[in-house]
């Protein structure tokens, strides 16, 4: 990982879908040599705890088990773990404050957990929240994500947010003496499409060669949230980093940007959310 990645926060719920997040915070902090600060968010509020008192004891005994089980497995994994549980009505505001109070430079949580009825529900809510919302980049793992070791890919476009995470990917991929593909979207077919897209990538791979990284570039055609997952797909990549918010990011529905929510949901491999 970068330099910068000091203070790392695992936000988990312990539960079967947050198992690629726990794996890879573990790794990450032992390998940075730093202590792991971790969150455990449960809903909670003053009408809760007064008509369910029962099922609010429950939840505790829950929470101190789930602590004891992160604790031992943190210890098998050689890396000292500081966990907090927080209570609120909102996990996503929880996780944030921790954030926010613990000085993270990077938050590890899940992709998503249990699908809902949408089917379009590519990210879970809560952690598209976080990935929206928090003070420091996000990296989102699916339940069977890895640490990365074959190929960092980069999806950029025009915006400074998507340059900002070019930088970052070149750090990982230097750090890590893996190869950096820098893949950019063409919506159409034409000259102007490919004109832009081909600027966005030319100032990626300036970036990148400044840092030292072995780079290389790709031009894909189609929808950009699609078209860069399945590149990464192809080529073997399995760390995929992007900008928070991209050239779509105004859009009021979606402010993780309408690019990184479809990279982060479609991808095999963990996603790195760069906060411009």
């Amino acid at each position: 990982m970068t330099p910068s990645f000091d203070h790392i926060l695992l936000a988990t719920e312990h539960t079967e879908f947050d198992a690629g997040a726990e794996r890879l915070a573990f790794l990450l902090a032992r390998e940075s040599g730093n202590a792991l600060h971790g969150v455990l968010p449960m809903v909670s509020n003053i009408e809760y705890e007064t008509v369910a008192s029962a099922r609010v004891a429950q939840a505790e005994r829950e929470a101190r088990a789930k602590l004891a089980a992160l604790g031992a497995a943190a210890d098998a994994a050689d890396v000292a773990l500081d966990i907090r549980v927080r209570r609120g009505e909102e996990p996503f505001c929880e996780i944030i404050a921790e954030a926010l109070r613990c000085n993270a430079d990077l938050i590890v949580a899940r992709r998503r957990g249990r699908r809902g009825f949408l089917a379009n529900m590519l990210v879970g809510e809560m952690v598209g929240q976080v990935a929206t919302l928090a003070p420091c980049s996000v990296l989102l793992v699916p339940r069977a994500g890895r640490m990365w070791s074959q190929r960092v890919l980069a999806g950029v476009d025009a915006s400074p947010a998507a340059q900002r995470a070019a930088g970052i990917a070149a750090g990982i991929a230097v750090g890590g003496n893996l190869p950096l593909l820098v893949a950019s979207a063409a919506a159409q077919d034409n000259a102007a499409d490919r004109a832009r897209a081909e600027s966005a990538a030319a100032s990626a791979i300036a970036i990148a060669q400044r840092a030292g990284a072995r780079v290389e570039s790709r031009i894909v055609v189609g929808r950009p949230g699609e078209a860069i997952a399945q590149l990464a797909a192809e080529t073997g990549a399995d760390l995929v980093v992007v900008g928070r918010t991209g050239e779509s990011g105004r859009l009021h529905r979606l402010l993780l940007g309408a690019t990184a929510h479809r990279i982060i949901g479609l991808s095999r491999c963990p996603v790195l959310v760069v906060k411009p």
